[in-house]
């Protein structure tokens, strides 16, 4: 295991810079009063680093029907989190493709690029993980999700959002991740995590 820290001189992408630098310069109890509000800002929060994982991966060829075939994020677990990564993805692309929201249910079939697996039960991201093999970037947000086979796990740090990285989640799931993300993660974890 190996620890990166947050060094934005790095970055040639500016946008990508001014959103992962916003999104870790924001701090969840500014809005400790209004909950609700909270939650929405973390929301919008995480649905942009979502959005910008795709830039940092790279899948293989053949998870695309053609090459015109959409980038797909599954969403499980939150109609709100599908609402806003739909805002977010809204008429953009991803390496030429553009960039589709589904909103799934547990047990639901079919394969999508990313899946993002809502809430803090570790458990249920791991059984949806396992039943899920089509999924080449899982992205959680549970304590133990690297643990249960996610490549990406949110956290929240010091009331910031930050991120963890599997490698070895994203190589049995056959995705390169950027070394730009890797520098960005709170931690990388290469074997037992």
């Amino acid at each position: 295991m190996f620890r990166r820290h947050w060094p934005l001189a790095g970055w040639t992408l500016a946008c990508a810079a001014a959103v992962f630098a916003a999104a870790g310069a924001i701090p969840r109890p500014a809005l400790a009063q209004d909950g609700g509000a909270s939650q929405a800002l973390e929301r919008r929060v995480k649905a942009a680093f979502i959005y910008k994982f795709l830039g940092y991966a790279e899948f293989p060829a053949a998870s695309f029907a053609d090459p015109g075939a959409p980038v797909t994020i599954g969403v499980l677990g939150s109609d709100e989190m599908a609402a806003e990564l739909a805002r977010v993805v809204a008429g953009r692309h991803v390496g030429g493709r553009p960039v589709v929201v589904r909103q799934l249910r547990e047990g639901e079939g079919g394969s999508v690029h990313l899946l993002f697996i809502a809430g803090n039960d570790s458990a249920r991201a791991g059984r949806v993980l396992r039943s899920s093999p089509a999924a080449l970037l899982p992205v959680t947000e549970c304590d133990l999700g690297l643990q249960q086979g996610s490549v990406i796990n949110f956290r929240i740090i010091d009331e910031r959002v930050r991120f963890d990285v599997s490698l070895d989640s994203a190589e049995r799931n056959n995705v390169k991740l950027s070394s730009r993300l890797l520098t960005v993660a709170n931690r990388v974890v290469k074997g037992a995590s």
